[in-house]
């Protein structure tokens, strides 16, 4: 029997699987950034999702952001449909239960007395389940496990930070943050932005031309592949102005871009992606530009490094975000169906481009227990095929609702919007009482016979400029709505993007 030979590019990509013991990465012992703080609302609970578990993000009279089970220990309703109150512990609202930041409940108001009350309360099974958590460089940290054991191990380890932000530099500028939840899996996201090959095609229009930029290069690896932490690959030949680009994989949720330019300056693609449940995860990037020692900032990726407001930059991030969704929500589903082999039998990858794939692809296999370890209560089938673009393109559910930033723009958008078409009626009704005052002051100079109608008298000059302050008004009412648009959908086709 004949034994197949593998490409070269693929045995690069396994040999370095060989080289480390057979330690399994341990999914539910890791910090996930779970929130961004400017965007959550501190006056109510939030839901997330974290590994198929339903929590609830809320922050306590002290300022610090707590997460608990999203279930209240009495009759399991939902934790995040409460309230926040004024003493800071957060109220079930089915039956104004209170728990204090760790979990502790402080009030039953249907006790019999309060000798009732405190003995009910002081009964563990009253307690809310607590998750560790932890506000770091603007990020809320969710702790996968919960429990006093879970308290003390998640001490002994840090979040996938990035360093270049605690070095306090003027040199280090954060552009805005961005958080999405997405259509597809974690391991569709890391394998996406572990392809850069993909970026001119994908992204054309936005990031180069499908027509010029999609070129030969190779990925050799850079750092030795580890259960813990990841491995790291590099781009090679450059463009004419970059030293060096590296994607480095920190699992279990960052990817880390960076682009150093031979002028010395650095673009830091920071990537996260969190499992939420089967077929989703949650998505939080930001850009970081190290200017070099001219103080000259380095180019960004694309518009979005120009300066602009947060909730501006997330609605505009559909434009980007979309078009690699639409390959990636059918691309897993796809897969699923080839249940038979595996990963690297059900696919053809020849190029040296997909080194970095195919590593991630056998890490997740042979190093992290081939997959997502959901919690026993998720149902871990994948969700169909959306083949509603309009809900696949959802932007509402994915962002905007638990957006602080983005429902203020909203509203502020809402009402310029109304206004711009009042003020277009007003002006348009000034318009009319001009002309008519006119017409009316001509027919008492005798200048204009009485039944003159407007068709046969030109209009004064201050009609036609509120004509025209009306229709400028009016258009901009109209394009304010259809901007607004993009808070709740925006649909995306490459065969429309020319």
């Amino acid at each position: 029997m004949t034994q197949t030979r593998l490409p070269e590019n693929q045995r690069d990509a396994i040999n370095p699987l060989l080289e480390e013991d057979s330690e399994q990465f341990q999914w539910t012992k890791q910090w996930y950034p779970m929130a961004v703080v400017e965007f959550l609302d501190p006056s109510r609970p939030h839901p997330i999702q974290l590994l198929g578990k339903d929590l609830v993000l809320w922050r306590d009279g002290s300022g610090q952001w707590r997460c608990f089970e999203d279930a209240c220990p009495h009759r399991l309703a939902p934790l995040s449909e409460g309230r926040v109150e004024s003493d800071g512990t957060l109220m079930c609202a089915y039956h104004a239960w209170r728990f204090d930041a760790s979990g502790n409940c402080v009030s039953i108001p249907q006790s019999l007395d309060p000798q009732t009350e405190a003995k009910h309360c002081s009964n563990p099974k009253s307690c809310a389940i607590a998750y560790p958590t932890q506000e770091c460089q603007g990020l809320v940290w969710v702790w996968s496990e919960s429990g006093s054991q879970a308290q003390m191990e998640s001490q002994l380890r840090s979040p996938r930070i990035v360093p270049e932000l605690e070095e306090n530099s003027d040199r280090v500028v954060k552009l805005f943050w961005n958080i999405r939840d997405l259509s597809y899996g974690w391991d569709f996201f890391m394998e996406n932005v572990s392809d850069p090959a993909h970026v001119p095609v994908s992204h054309h229009g936005i990031m180069g031309s499908r027509y010029k930029d999609a070129k030969y290069y190779d990925m050799p690896r850079l750092r030795k592949l580890s259960t813990q932490e990841g491995f790291a690959f590099e781009i090679t030949p450059l463009s004419s102005t970059v030293e060096q680009a590296v994607h480095d994989f920190q699992p279990p949720c960052h990817m880390r871009i960076v682009s150093t330019f031979k002028d010395g300056g650095k673009l830091i693609l920071v990537l996260y992606a969190t499992p939420t449940r089967p077929g989703w995860c949650r998505h939080i990037g930001c850009q970081v530009l190290v200017k070099n020692q001219a103080g000259k900032n380095p180019p960004g990726l694309g518009f979005f490094a120009l300066p602009m407001p947060a909730w501006l930059g997330h609605i505009l991030a559909s434009l980007f975000l979309h078009q690699d969704m639409v390959f990636l929500h059918y691309e897993e589903k796809i897969l699923a169906k080839r249940r038979q082999g595996k990963w690297l039998d059900k696919v053809y990858t020849p190029n040296p481009q997909d080194k970095m794939v195919i590593t991630f692809r056998h890490w997740l296999e042979k190093r992290a227990d081939g997959g997502i370890p959901w919690d026993s209560g998720c149902n871990p089938n994948l969700p169909e095929a959306e083949r509603d673009k309009q809900k696949l393109f959802d932007v509402w559910t994915t962002h905007t609702q638990q957006c602080k930033s983005c429902q203020d723009a909203l509203k502020k958008i809402n009402r310029l919007t109304v206004l711009a078409y009042v003020a277009a009626v007003v002006c348009f009704g000034l318009g009319i009482m001009v002309d008519a005052r006119t017409l009316a002051v001509q027919a008492a100079l005798g200048t204009v016979k009485p039944a003159t109608s407007l068709l046969t008298v030109i209009p004064p000059a201050g009609f036609w400029w509120a004509l025209g302050g009306a229709i400028l008004l009016a258009t901009a009412g109209y394009l304010l709505k259809k901007f607004s648009r993009l808070f709740y959908v925006y649909q995306f086709e490459h065969a429309h993007n020319d």
